[in-house]
């Protein structure tokens, strides 16, 4: 077995790389302009919890309200029917460029063909984002298997990985 992931960093230096995929007419995706940390753990669980997110477990709700409240994090949230089907975050660095920090969907969403609209609905509002030169994310064999082929089909590129061991 092996005991390694790899951590791949994609970037996009122009808007012009997206190829978008199109949002379906249910699919609603909102930004959510008021700052609410109690949502963001929430979502943060929701998504990130089957993949193995844990950086963040142990943050206070304070901590959650330092990151989100700053002017340069911004939330979107993705709604099918009324239930929440995924989000993503972005963060604009002072360089102007902008990280998607996290991304994903609820368990009940995955393989239904919302990763590839929303996604591009993250990539779009980064870009739209004043001043911003570069757009990165970055994921890993721990991700969901499809997340590299979403990131890459969308026209980011990788620029640097790293392989480590498991804790």
């Amino acid at each position: 077995m092996d005991n390694s992931y790899t951590t791949y960093y994609l970037e996009m230096t122009s808007a012009t790389q997206l190829r978008p995929k199109p949002q379906p007419a249910e699919l609603q995706i909102i930004e959510c302009e008021v700052p609410q940390p109690e949502l963001n753990r929430f979502l943060y669980q929701l998504v990130g919890k089957q993949w193995g997110w844990s950086d963040l477990d142990t943050w206070s709700i304070a901590d959650w309200a330092a990151l989100i409240e700053q002017t340069c994090h911004r939330t979107w949230v993705a709604y099918y029917k009324g239930a929440i089907a995924g989000y993503y975050e972005l963060h604009q660095a002072a360089d102007f460029s902008v990280e998607i920090r996290y991304f994903g969907l609820a368990p009940q969403f995955l393989g239904k063909g919302f990763g590839g609209p929303l996604l591009s609905h993250a990539i779009e509002s980064a870009w739209a984002w004043p001043e911003t030169g570069r757009v990165w994310v970055h994921t890993c064999t721990l991700d969901h298997p499809a997340a590299l082929a979403n990131y890459q089909a969308r026209g980011f590129r990788i620029f640097k990985q790293e392989t480590a061991l498991l804790d």
